[in-house]
C-alpha cells in the first residue's frame, strides 16, 4: 500500500470495483433494478442543461470521467434525439477548454477552440434542431441529418474526423445487431489509440425479451452482439470492464471498447 494518501484511496477504490465484478449478490440487485428502473421508463426523467438526455446519471458521469482521461477534441455520436447527450459532451469539452486556458494563464475564446461534437441521425426533428441551435453549447455542436450507416454520411464523417487529432465515438441510434455492427465498422477504426468508443444499450443482451416490445431489437439481435461480432476480427479494441463494474447500473456493459493499437 502506497504512503501517497491519494496514491493510497486509488488504490483502495480499485480494489474495491475489482470485488464487485466477484460479487453475484450485488450484481444480481443492480441487474434488478436496471431492468424494473427501465420497465418504469426511469432514463427519460433527466436533462442535462435544459435539454432531455435519455441516460442514465452512472453513465453520465462515467462520461465525464472519460473525455477529462482522454481529452479528445471530437467526439462522434449517432443518434441525437432531443440533443442532450451532445450538450453533455460539448459541455465537457467545453470544460476542457476552459482548463487548458487557465492552465496556459490565457484568456478564454469558446469560439477559437477545436473541440466539438459531431451529432448523427435519421431524422433530426425540427422542434429539436431549433432548440439545440438555440442552446449556448451550440457553437460545439455539428449535425448531419441521414443514416449514420449510408456511404454518403460516412465520408462526411470521415472528411470531419481528418481535421481532428483525439476522437472519441459514441453509438447510440438504431440498436440492432445489423446496425451497430456496421456502425462499428464505419466509425471505431476513426478512434484514437487510448480513447474510446462507447456502444451504448448493450444491456439489451441481459434483459428479459418482454422489455421491448416495440423496438425491432432484443435479446440476441442487439448491440451487444455486434461489439461480440466485431471483436472478433478487430483486435486493436479491448473490453475495459472496471467502467461496468464500477457503475453497476448501466446501459452499456462490455459497450466501453478502449482502443489499445
Amino acid at each position: 500500500m502506497s504512503s501517497n494518501p491519494i496514491e493510497q484511496f486509488a488504490q483502495e477504490r480499485s480494489a474495491q470495483i475489482a470485488g464487485y465484478a466477484k460479487d453475484a449478490a450485488f450484481t444480481a440487485q443492480s441487474q434488478a433494478w436496471l431492468e424494473t428502473s427501465m420497465r418504469q421508463r426511469y432514463v427519460y426523467n433527466f436533462d442535462w442543461m435544459g435539454r432531455p438526455i435519455i441516460q442514465y446519471p452512472q453513465d453520465m458521469v462515467a462520461m465525464q470521467e472519460l473525455v477529462w482521461a482522454t481529452r479528445p477534441d471530437l467526439i462522434i455520436e449517432t443518434g441525437i434525439a432531443h440533443g442532450g447527450s451532445l450538450v453533455l459532451s460539448a459541455s465537457l469539452l467545453a470544460m476542457l477548454d476552459y482548463c487548458d486556458t487557465v492552465a496556459a494563464g490565457g484568456v478564454l475564446d469558446p469560439k477559437a477552440s477545436r473541440r466539438k461534437v459531431l451529432g448523427l441521425d435519421i431524422d433530426i426533428r425540427a422542434h429539436n434542431r431549433a432548440a439545440i441551435e438555440a442552446h449556448p453549447m451550440a457553437h460545439k455542436i455539428e449535425m448531419i441529418q441521414g443514416s449514420s450507416i449510408s456511404p454518403e454520411v460516412i465520408a462526411q464523417v470521415q472528411a470531419v474526423a481528418r481535421q481532428h487529432q483525439r476522437v472519441m465515438v459514441c453509438l447510440d441510434s438504431n440498436h440492432t445487431h445489423a446496425h451497430v455492427l456496421a456502425e462499428l465498422q464505419a466509425y471505431a477504426p476513426l478512434t484514437s489509440v487510448g480513447c474510446y468508443c462507447v456502444v451504448f444499450d448493450t444491456f439489451v443482451e441481459d434483459m428479459p425479451v418482454d422489455l421491448f416490445p416495440d423496438r425491432p431489437w432484443a435479446p440476441g439481435d442487439n448491440p451487444k452482439t455486434a461489439v461480440r461480432e466485431y471483436l472478433k476480427t478487430n483486435s486493436q479494441f479491448e473490453v475495459d470492464t472496471t467502467i461496468p463494474h464500477k457503475l453497476q447500473v448501466t446501459v452499456a456493459p462490455d459497450g466501453f471498447l478502449r482502443r489499445a493499437a
